[in-house]
């Protein structure tokens, strides 16, 4: 079966992109769904080409794509899953990406740069969305790129919990890796009782992609455990400079928390050869066997996602989902 009937004659069809159909799997299950049957498929020329096999019509739809990479191939298919559901008469469609794509492309350094992020929003929007839904975006003013209503959820507690589980009882700094992370870090002392802050004073080359010099650390940190907390995990140069930094200050260990895990490159290299003693992500984005080493920790963003599409079924109220943060 693969919608909800209610007495309101509402149904919930969920629908699935193929960059990570074991999320959507996982969120079928706490949401007690199937997951609607779809065809997909690649012409020889790359195109795309997307086909549900049940009726759509009237339903409340939401798709799920995990943006990783080819992040572009993704993008277009749950794009063309939206027209798709749109012109079977659905009669709302959510898109839920987890991992927003170009979130870092959000406002121009420079002249002549795009505003990548914004162009996203409004490729959803054009295509048929009615509503987006999605983790942790890389900064908040991304919610009013969209013209309609953004469900901004935060991996905020989960990784929390797992940190109190795991590291409770020993004298604890959290650490953003920049002052721009800053507000995130005060919302993590927060739950975890007023603990200290620090930051790490950078600068960041901006004609060099991923390439970061790591300065000076601000803040008390000798011989406490280090929470570096960041939204996202990419090539792993900033994370290890900044932890290289925290033990040259005198920090006992460092635990880096993430909510999504892109591990691009040399990342899992970088981060397996270095003196962290645990990088916590979330499974916003896959992480095959290949990339996964000791010290990571995975913990399931699924059921986050069914409890908000849940609310957003039956109209009721997504903010408790969003931690009262902005």
């Amino acid at each position: 079966m693969s919608a909800i009937r209610q007495t309101t004659n509402k149904s919930l069809m969920l629908f699935s992109g193929r960059a990570y159909p074991e999320l959507t799997d996982e969120i079928a299950g706490h949401l007690g769904v199937t997951p609607t049957p779809t065809a997909a498929y690649e012409f020889a020329n790359g195109e795309l080409f997307v086909r549900f096999e049940e009726s759509v019509r009237g339903c409340d739809a939401f798709v799920v794509q995990s943006h990783t990479a080819p992040i572009n191939t993704w993008l277009m298919e749950q794009l063309i899953m939206v027209d798709a559901l749109k012109r079977a008469s659905a009669k709302r469609i959510t898109v839920v990406a987890p991992f927003f794509p170009y979130a870092r492309q959000d406002k121009k350094h420079r002249g002549r740069e795009p505003i990548s992020a914004r162009l996203v929003a409004d490729m959803f929007k054009v295509a048929g969305a009615d509503r987006l839904m999605t983790v942790d975006l890389h900064t908040a003013q991304i919610q009013g790129f969209f013209d309609g209503p953004v469900d901004h959820l935060f991996a905020l507690d989960l990784l929390i919990n797992h940190v109190k589980e795991r590291w409770g009882g020993r004298d604890i700094t959290v650490v953003s890796p920049d002052s721009g992370r800053v507000r995130v870090s005060e919302r993590w002392s927060d739950k975890l009782g007023g603990t200290p802050l620090a930051f790490i004073h950078k600068t960041r080359d901006p004609l060099v992609a991923n390439e970061v010099v790591a300065n000076r650390v601000v803040g008390e940190v000798e011989g406490r455990v280090c929470i570096l907390v960041d939204d996202m995990i990419d090539t792993g140069g900033t994370i290890v400079k900044a932890a290289e930094t925290l033990f040259e200050a005198g920090a006992a260990d460092v635990i880096v928390a993430a909510t999504h895990g892109v591990l691009s490159g040399p990342a899992v290299e970088r981060l397996s050869n270095s003196k962290i003693s645990e990088v916590v992500v979330t499974n916003t984005l896959p992480i095959e066997d290949a990339r996964r080493f000791d010290k990571l920790t995975v913990l399931s963003i699924a059921p986050l996602l069914g409890r908000a599409i849940k609310e957003v079924f039956e109209d009721g109220s997504v903010t408790s989902l969003f931690d009262g943060a902005s």
